[in-house]
This record gives structure tokens, sequence and C-alpha cells, in this order.
């Protein structure tokens, strides 16, 4: 079965400034590297639907989707922290990104793919129920677990999240829901500064220092993170897929390689086809650089598909 590939025209007109880190580019990054190393036309591609209300309120308070929406500018744009900001397209974008992972559950769940990308933008782990922060409005992965477990019935689902950053919305979220476990690698102390303190059975985080190379991160992740992953029994895993934890990405201090991603996506995939009948649902969150973010991006996706 093919892999998934979900994205948005909207997802391109979302921008926070000329110099913001978090651009259109991105995701044309990827794409052109997809294409360059031939990927690209064994990929199933689908257009982003707008999440729904009914979706965005099992994550999210109503008052926040009422408070986001109504930010919403008609020009120019507004802050919602010193961070991120929207545009007169963002709030498209961020339905978009939203609708995403429910597209990509469906699509796994009916065992049309196998797995799927969601290549989009604004991020989303750094979302909480009711606080837009670190570049995210809407918690994409949250979403789409959320919608698995809900319109779906599962009753495990894992995400693994391997951004340079502590998914710290996704945590928020899901702290108290014992269906779900949240396996996060990130530096530390840096932002969001939140996540060491914080773990119970079902929320596994592992800070790294600075500088923490390839076998750093891979030992943390086979003694701390595959054990607790494998004794949970996922249904389902979903990936927050950030790249800036690669050396070449000066937003953070790691230091890992193209090949880190190549490696731990197969460690993902391994339990899937354990126990989660081979379902995953990857979607983009950081990663800056964008020759390095392409090439791991396009490693990743190079995994999930078997190519």
């Amino acid at each position: 079965m093919q892999t998934a590939f979900i994205t948005h025209p909207a997802c391109l007109k979302h921008a926070m400034g000329h110099d913001h880190p978090e651009s259109p580019a991105r995701l044309t990054a990827i794409e052109d590297q997809l294409i360059a190393s031939g990927i690209f036309p064994f990929l199933q591609h689908h257009d982003a639907p707008r999440a729904t209300h009914a979706q965005l309120v099992r994550v999210h308070t109503d008052a926040y989707i009422a408070r986001i929406i109504a930010a919403a500018p008609q020009q120019g744009l507004i802050y919602l922290d010193p961070d991120t900001a929207m545009n007169p397209h963002t709030l498209e974008a961020a339905l978009r990104a939203a609708g995403a992972t429910v597209l990509a559950t469906d699509l796994v769940m009916t065992g049309q793919v196998e797995n799927a990308f969601c290549n989009v933008r604004p991020p989303g782990h750094h979302a909480t129920r009711d606080q837009a922060m670190g570049f995210c409005i809407f918690n994409n992965v949250a979403v789409g677990v959320a919608h698995a477990l809900e319109q779906h019935g599962l009753e495990r689902v894992a995400i693994v999240d391997f951004d340079v950053h502590h998914g710290n919305g996704t945590e928020d979220i899901f702290k108290d829901d014992a269906r779900v476990m949240l396996c996060s690698t990130f530096q530390h102390p840096f932002y969001p500064y939140s996540g060491t303190e914080s773990g119970n059975d079902h929320i596994v985080n592992l800070p790294l220092p600075a500088y923490t190379d390839s076998h750093g991160f891979r030992d943390a992740v086979i003694t701390r993170m595959l054990p607790r992953l494998e004794a949970f029994k996922p249904e389902m895993i979903f990936i927050s897929a950030g790249f800036d934890a690669h050396r070449e990405d000066d937003m953070a201090s790691l230091a890992l390689v193209d090949a880190d991603y190549t490696w731990i996506t197969r460690q993902v995939k391994t339990v899937a086809e354990k126990f989660a009948q081979k379902r995953i649902v990857s979607t983009l969150e950081g990663g800056y650089e964008l020759h390095a973010l392409g090439r791991s991006a396009t490693a990743h996706i190079r995994v999930l598909c078997d190519l």
C-alpha cells in the first residue's frame, strides 16, 4: 500500500514576516527534495480538508477556538504571542493543517494507505488546550489522535515526538488521558522549558543536553523510549516529525544527521508492524535549515514508503 502525502496550497499563504524562520519555503523544500529523489510520484497525494469545530473541540476549548477565529486579521499581522502571528491566510492554513491529520487518520484506519505524511504548516505541538505559542495555533497531531480515539474507537494510541523542542502542548492535552502515550525527545534546558518533571506512566519525556549527537539520541531511544512504547502496545502511532535537532539547524544545539531520521523512523515502523497493523500518521513540526529539512524529511518519508 502507498504512503499518503497530504498538504494544501493554503499552507503556503500563511506567513509571519519576511525573516521569520517558520516560512512557506519549508514546505517547498520538502517537496523539491522528494521530487529530486524520485519519491514524489510514488506517494498518494491528497489535499487537506478543513478541520471541523467538532474535531478541534476534542482537544481545544470552545473559547480558544472562538478567540482564534475572531483574531484572524483582514490585513497585516496580529501576534498571538511574541513568536506566533496570523496573517489573513493563517486561519485557513491552520484549519487545513489540523484537518490533514484527520484525513490521514481516516485513510490509514480504513486501509486505503499504510501510513501518511502531512506536509503542513503552521506546526502544532506547542499549542495547548487554550493557548497558541511557539509558531503553533491548533495542535495538529492531537486533533488526529483524538479523531482516532473517538471516531475509530481505538484504545491505545502513541505519539513519538522527535522535534528539538518539548511537545508541551501535546502533553497538556493528553496528560490525564492514559489512552495516549507521548514519547518526546528534546533539548533541555531549552524552549519551552518544560518536560523534565511531568513524566508518568503514559508521558515519556527524554530531555537531552545541548550537543547530544547520534549516539546519545539513539541510546536514549533504545534504552528509555522503545521499552515503554512496546509495553504500551499501541494500536496506532502518530509522529510529531520535527527536523530541527539536525546539526545544520541553528535553531537549537543538538547534532543529529540525516541518517538519524532514517533510523528513528525504522524503529517506530518496527513497533507499528508489531502492534499497530503498520498504522502510522506523521505530521511536520519543526525544521528550519531548508537543505537539512528537505533531506531529513525525505529520509523519513523514504522509510515510510519502503523505498
